[in-house]
């Protein structure tokens, strides 16, 4: 697959695209694992627990040693007035909400006050919607939308969306072919996030086909 870069000046006929980046796996703790008498990465079970002392509550995630299933409870809070805990929140840690307990597990913020090695994973799904799009379209303009923390480089999410390679990628920025407006000149090395806008250059028509199906995830 090919990209040229055309002429700037005009930047009307674009291909403008959505990405959401759902991240799959959440940041893994490593911690020493009495069971197991060493250091081991601790999973996110899933589960929450919740804990009542007369009118204060505790919350704990639970995670789970990947070799040995001992578990280990991360505090959410501690010795919180029952008044203090907005309903949603409370509810969310009695049902086991998962939406909720998926976003805590994806707080990576939080994590590292807890422990200072972290495992993280650059597995993601990418749910694509089409903005806009021009009938005869010479670039496409990628918006990024990330609701929760996700370890994916930018340069990576190119390459593995469009089916090139990192060098192929980096190659592209260099030539301005692949530029962007929000981030900088590093912006292919840092991790993907809302608000980020990058727009790719085609010229050739054999080009335009296989990049709009993996821009626009048909």
């Amino acid at each position: 697959m090919s990209f040229l870069q055309e002429d700037q000046d005009d930047m009307s006929n674009l291909l403008r695209v959505e990405w959401t980046i759902i991240p799959q796996i959440p940041p893994q703790p490593w911690l020493d694992c009495s069971a197991c008498s060493a250091p081991k990465p601790f999973e996110c079970s899933g589960k929450a627990r919740l804990n009542a002392n007369g009118k204060k509550l505790d919350a704990w995630l639970i995670y789970e040693c990947s070799a040995c299933s001992k578990t280990w409870n991360r505090p959410i809070f501690e010795r919180r007035s029952i008044g203090d805990i907005d309903a949603k929140t409370l509810q969310a840690l009695q049902s086991n909400d998962p939406t909720w307990i998926r976003a805590r597990a994806f707080d990576l913020v939080a994590l590292r006050r807890r422990t200072r090695r972290i495992g993280e994973f650059d597995d993601a799904d990418v749910r694509k919607v089409v903005l806009s799009m021009t009938p005869v379209w010479s670039a496409v303009e990628i918006n990024l939308v990330v609701p929760m923390l996700a370890s994916i480089r930018v340069d990576k999410l190119i390459a593995s969306e469009f089916g090139l390679s990192r060098n192929r990628v980096q190659s592209l920025w260099a030539a301005s072919a692949l530029r962007s407006d929000t981030d900088g000149r590093d912006m292919l090395r840092r991790r993907v996030r809302t608000g980020a806008r990058l727009v790719l250059d085609v010229v050739e028509l054999n080009d335009r086909v296989s990049i709009e199906m993996a821009a626009c995830g048909r």
